[in-house]
């Protein structure tokens, strides 16, 4: 068993698609459907997106791929072109076909269409059959932004591609293939492409310790932090205070260490005193494309697996041969290992033989997984080409699974014969005795997100876990509804699917795939038991942790701030309304409260609750001087306190002054309603003390006017200052202290309280509150309006740049970022592995992967073989090696020992065991 971690149908014709209402119309991005996509790629990129058309041909396993990856990422418009009949072979490689399109015999292009219209009703998605080859007037091609041909024969491709080259501005071109365990991608993006952000890496704000004043000036990071520049790269500053000639310019860099750089003459500058901050600054980058036709016989190829480096070239020539082939011959080759296609890549070549037969053995057939990769990674390339964000592809690339076939070289041809049914494709490549271990195994998978969803896909389009195969396929899902699985339903027939929504043992599993994504990243693990190590053999690096202190008091970047007010929203609206709540259900009554701390003259435990209790509001009007107040304590009283405590010319012992950088001194806000930020807050705030207060409002009274009469009649009390506040960075937050209150403060507390119950105020209702919990994709619910106001506040208050709703929504909710293709590309790449361990390959056949689509690389790498400690030659133990005893009641030493010596003795080969 194996552990894995509505839309209107319309058509057009090419280059005339029918007019719908599309996301460039307006230019609103939709956050409900493209929340996480924006974080990848920015809503500048998202919006030229949504005006650019993309020409796509061929919807087999890899076109149909490519076609639901930029569909949901929001493109204007997809044509979709595709000539071909549906065919039985092509239920098993492409999963918006089904069987009553092959029994129909309906065109592929025409099965697939409403389903692919269906992922996004922003695109406007139309459909051609007409024919394209060498006598096509190619001037309906001037249409679109983009062309991706799949299924395309070599001679057109190249004549497709000068056409888009020599267009004004260039039509960016996309070619790409899958041939059994092959495949590959070509791009040709102009003779002069510019790219906006090469990387897609957000720049990082640094404080500064010293710019020297000499030439050059050199510049030294605060705490030893590592700046992560590169030569040549460029820095912007700002906030410093001396060499005040550098804030605001830009200078190129020169790095001297990890921790220190050059940036020219500083000797006339000012000298430098102390704070200041720098920014790497994003150049654009050009990139030079050369056409098909002249990068066949000089390719600029990208690696993938540097244990194998010359598998790119090889793979180059094999396919070039391959393509002559079916020039030639007007179809793919025989699953034969001598058949006329490996005799013809053979003399085309000078490969050796057993890559050659096994290429061409394959080459009929398809792995859908491997479409599903590079699928992804093509898709990238689209994106990349509508909207110059991130470095494209140079420019071809290679992916081959030969892993996937080097144990069945021996089998005979018979085991890859055709059967006439949906895995033809899947068996000319891995064999009907691999396929039935597919369909017959046992697979857990956990989470049913994006990859999850791609992950069904993949493995029923295999068979994987076939229920009339005695196969099962489970999958805990933590999600409650099931809105991402539409895109498998198709694809799981014949697949057995169970759900569930709680734990189960997973102690027995045979393997782990593990697989993540953020962004454009993507990494795959495979784990398994006494090959490699286990999942925590290595860990990610603990979060680094934002001092309390620097929370409460010192901000000193944008992330602060946010944290701040994630952690006020918590406190507030959800820690505390859970604390009164439990504090209720363990007290028969408040009369019941007040004898026992009367009598043990003592508030330990309920001095906060009662606070709570006897200034709980009892209506609307209420909740909104509440918010006022609060936002004086919160923006003015807190900055009035800070500066009373630490004037701005305090000096620490050492002489240097207290408000240096990081710190940054606070400068207290006066309240304006007509302040939007300042309404939001008031408004936001109140409603979410009536949310947990239960109190009703009306949409009428969140109206400014209505607001403004209210909180006209609002008394704030005049600020006086308190004692010293305490600067150490090590206090911890208060409750995970224990809270000490003053004589006077419990003598006000037991006041309010006996005021409280002798006003017959203290009813049932009343010590019940409605704990708040934090839900960023909701804005109607005012959570994010809260967060949002609050911490842009508070960053106005300390001089801090503000972020906008959808970077402090990404930080307050930490969202990781994500997109289609990153996610199919990861997906594929498991789903490789998985065939692997059904097969029961050796250790030396898995591979894990990292890759990043942006820059773009992948890097695929042998896992890592677990490590064993020798006791002597024959005797060895690992991570894996495990004692399991079961004991009972009346078990005994003698018991145990005896039980130690029946696992061990026979397990590891010896004569008899001594036990000290």
């Amino acid at each position: 068993m194996l552990f894995i971690s509505p839309t209107e149908s319309h058509r057009g014709t090419p280059g005339h698609p029918s007019p719908l209402p599309t996301m460039a119309d307006s230019m609103d991005i939709d956050d409900s459907l493209y929340s996480r996509q924006r974080y990848v790629l920015g809503d500048s990129a998202m919006q030229k997106m949504a005006r650019s058309a993309v020409f796509l041909s061929g919807i087999g396993a890899l076109g149909v791929e490519i076609a639901k990856n930029i569909v949901l990422a929001g493109v204007k418009a997809v044509t979709l072109h595709d000539c071909k009949q549906c065919e039985v072979w092509d239920l098993g490689t492409n999963f918006f076909i089904r069987e009553e399109d092959v029994h129909s015999q309906k065109k592929r292009v025409e099965a697939v269409h409403s389903r692919v219209a269906e992922l996004n009703p922003y695109v406007q998605v139309s459909v051609s059959t007409d024919v394209l080859d060498e006598n096509t007037d190619l001037s309906f091609l001037k249409r679109y932004q983009c062309v991706v041909l799949t299924e395309t024969k070599l001679s057109l491709q190249k004549r497709i591609d000068h056409f888009c080259h020599s267009q004004q501005p260039p039509i960016k071109f996309i070619g790409c293939d899958v041939f059994g365990i092959c495949s590959r991608v070509f791009c040709d993006f102009g003779e002069a492409f510019e790219v906006s952000d090469p990387t897609g890496e957000e720049p990082k704000e640094l404080f500064i310790q010293n710019i020297s004043q000499e030439n050059p000036g050199v510049v030294t990071c605060m705490d030893s932090r590592t700046h992560g520049l590169q030569t040549g790269q460029s820095v912007c500053f700002k906030e410093i205070n001396g060499m005040s000639e550098l804030n605001g310019t830009t200078h190129q860099v020169t790095v001297l260490s990890p921790y220190s750089f050059a940036i020219g003459d500083t000797s006339s500058f000012q000298p430098y005193a102390h704070a200041g901050i720098f920014r790497l600054v994003k150049m654009p980058k050009t990139f030079t494309f050369e056409t098909m036709e002249q990068q066949l016989s000089d390719p600029r190829l990208l690696t993938p697996d540097f244990s194998k480096p010359e598998a790119p070239l090889q793979l180059h020539t094999i396919m070039l041969a391959l393509d002559a082939f079916l020039e030639q011959q007007c179809f793919k080759p025989l699953t034969s290992s001598r058949s006329p296609c490996f005799e013809w890549v053979l003399s085309y070549s000078c490969i050796n033989q057993e890559l050659v037969r096994s290429v061409s053995r394959c080459a009929r057939g398809c792995l859908s997984p491997l479409a599903a990769v590079v699928g992804g990674i093509a898709s990238q390339e689209v994106l990349k080409a509508l909207t110059g964000k991130f470095s494209p592809l140079q420019q071809w690339f290679y992916l081959d699974a030969i892993e996937v076939i080097q144990p069945l070289q021996s089998l005979p041809a018979e085991e890859f014969a055709p059967r006439g049914d949906r895995y033809d494709a899947l068996r000319a490549c891995i064999g009907e005795s691999l396929c039935l271990k597919l369909h017959t195994f046992q697979v857990f998978m956990v989470g049913c997100g994006a990859i999850g969803c791609e992950m069904l896909k993949n493995m029923a389009l295999m068979g994987v876990g076939l229920s009339r195969c005695s196969g099962e396929l489970d999958f805990l899902s933590l999600d409650a509804f099931f809105s991402r699985l539409n895109l498998v339903v198709t694809a799981l027939d014949n697949v057995e699917a169970r759900r569930y929504v709680d734990s189960r043992s997973v102690s027995n599993q045979k393997a782990l795939l593990d697989s993540g994504t953020m962004g454009t990243k993507g990494h795959t693990e495979i784990i398994v038991p006494y090959l490699t190590e286990s999942y925590n053999s290595h860990r990610d690096p603990p979060e680094e942790e934002i001092p309390f202190c620097t929370l409460k008091s010192f901000p000193a970047v944008i992330e602060h701030t946010i944290q701040w007010a994630r952690d006020k929203f918590e406190s507030a609206f959800s820690h505390k309304p859970s604390i009164y709540n439990m504090f209720w259900q363990t007290h028969s009554s408040a009369q019941e409260v007040l004898r026992v701390r009367i009598i043990l003259h003592s508030m330990e435990g309920s001095f906060q609750v009662i606070k709570l209790l006897s200034r709980r509001p009892t209506q609307w009007e209420h909740c909104l001087a509440l918010a006022r107040l609060k936002f004086d304590k919160y923006f003015k009283r807190k900055a009035l306190q800070l500066l009373h405590s630490f004037p701005l010319d305090t000096r620490l012992k050492d002489g240097s002054l207290f408000w240096q950088s990081p710190k940054r001194p606070p400068s207290p806000i006066e309240f304006e309603l007509s302040d939007p930020l300042h309404f939001s807050f008031v408004v936001s705030s109140a409603r979410l003390f009536a949310g947990i207060y239960n109190i009703p409002h009306s949409e009428e009274q969140l109206s400014y006017e209505a607001v403004s009469s209210v909180l006209a009649e609002v008394e704030v009390p005049e600020y006086k200052p308190a004692e010293k506040v305490s600067t150490d960075e090590t206090v911890k937050k208060p409750d995970q202290l224990q809270m000490t209150v003053s004589s006077e403060e419990e003598r006000q507390a037991i006041s309010q309280l006996q005021k409280a119950i002798s006003s017959s105020s203290v009813t049932p209702g009343r010590l019940r509150m409605t704990p708040t919990f934090f839900e960023k994709d909701d804005d109607s619910n005012g959570h994010m309006d809260f967060v949002a106001s609050a911490s842009a506040l508070r960053a106005h208050m300390y001089a801090i740049e503000a972020a906008d709703r959808l970077q402090t929504k990404r930080i307050a909710g930490k969202i990781i970022p994500a997109i289609a293709t990153s996610t199919a590309a990861v997906a594929g790449l498991v789903s490789l592995e998985l065939i692997k361990v059904a097969g029961g390959y050796g250790f030396e056949l898995f591979k894990n992967c990292f890759f990043n689509l942006a820059i773009p690389v992948m890097v695929l790498t042998e896992t890592a073989q677990v490590k064993r400690t020798q006791i002597r030659d024959d005797i060895s133990f690992s991570i894996w090696d495990r004692w399991t005893i079961f004991g009972h009641e009346d078990f005994t030493l003698s018991d145990f020992m005896n039980a130690v010596k029946v696992l061990i003795i026979p397990k590891y080969g010896l004569k008899q065991l001594f036990v000290l």
